[in-house]
């Protein structure tokens, strides 16, 4: 029986879901995050088409756009992160339909539609043009905003992302097939959820909305994928929910995969970090995380490095 919870919340993760492992890290990663960053210096929501999308912005600077995995918030997937990123950048966090303070509609989640209304959001709230770093379900909805909305990004970050449906192990969809809202008890979620949800009644559909997305992603085709003109960090775990030969791909479709002392370094970076799972990525390896995205972002959009 043991053995059975434990391979369902790993299983989880592939959905960003926080194990029980890790429950007592996530209070201490909130209240390191309240510690550091106090309260946002502007919240609220944006009417995105129906849809009162919640945003939190922190810190100054350039704009870096954070968004969540699945059954997920701000907090949960950023909390440890967002402190350091906001030391000298407007960090703006967003929470899609149907996740933390954003109260779910009548219409079912798609990855094209979060794209599009993260697109509105950013319009309204007057920035033409950020940096955009997505986890998990975020980073697919990043791709989808640098394919739908190119002139809105400048750079991406996709973390724990795939672009197409094999670029996750085949075991997370059989094991999405039977998830039910029981087995997220103990782990943290649902509380999460009912703490900021303007209706915590809402999990259970919110759940089963989250079930049908993933186990319907497609994805998207390589020319679709390859069009991505924005330079682009890729980071996934060497034991992560996303499969590095997807990650190799995705950079190689990129402009990687050269011998960069000869041809120059490609505008795009990959990074697999060693020891790392899906879920780790974000809870474990802030001190390695932070360091890379800094450099990356703060590069600036010059062309290639070619040979001198």
């Amino acid at each position: 029986m043991k053995d059975c919870v434990r391979l369902i919340l790993i299983m989880a993760a592939i959905l960003s879901l926080v194990e029980v492992s890790f429950a007592e890290e996530i209070d201490g990663i909130k209240a390191e995050s309240e510690t550091v960053t106090s309260e946002p210096s502007k919240a609220g929501y944006v009417d995105v088409g129906g849809l009162n999308m919640y945003y939190e912005i922190y810190g100054e600077g350039e704009p870096l756009v954070l968004l969540h995995g699945a059954f997920s918030t701000i907090d949960l997937n950023f909390g440890k992160l967002m402190p350091s990123l906001a030391r000298d950048r407007q960090v703006i966090g967003i929470e899609q339909q149907g996740h933390g303070h954003t109260e779910d509609i009548d219409r079912p989640f798609s990855y094209e539609q979060m794209g599009n209304d993260t697109a509105r959001l950013l319009r309204q709230l007057g920035i033409k043009k950020a940096d955009i770093l997505g986890y998990s379900d975020g980073g697919i909805i990043a791709l989808e905003l640098a394919i739908r909305h190119p002139e809105a990004v400048r750079k991406l970050v996709i973390i724990s992302s795939p672009y197409k449906r094999d670029g996750w192990y085949p075991e997370g969809y059989a094991f999405i097939e039977n998830l039910t809202p029981e087995m997220f008890n103990g782990s943290g979620a649902p509380e999460a959820y009912a703490k900021v949800a303007p209706n915590p009644a809402n999990w259970t559909a919110s759940i089963e909305k989250d079930k049908r997305l993933t186990s319907e992603y497609i994805g998207r085709t390589t020319e679709e994928f390859r069009s991505i003109k924005a330079p682009t960090l890729i980071i996934i775990g060497d034991s992560d929910g996303v499969r590095p030969e997807s990650a190799v791909e995705m950079f190689k479709l990129l402009g990687g995969g050269v011998f960069g002392d000869v041809a120059g370094l490609p505008s795009s970076q990959l990074a697999v970090l060693p020891g790392t799972s899906h879920i780790s990525i974000m809870m474990e390896r802030t001190d390695w995380l932070v360091p890379m995205i800094q450099e990356f972002l703060n590069k600036s959009l010059e062309a290639p490095v070619t040979p001198g």
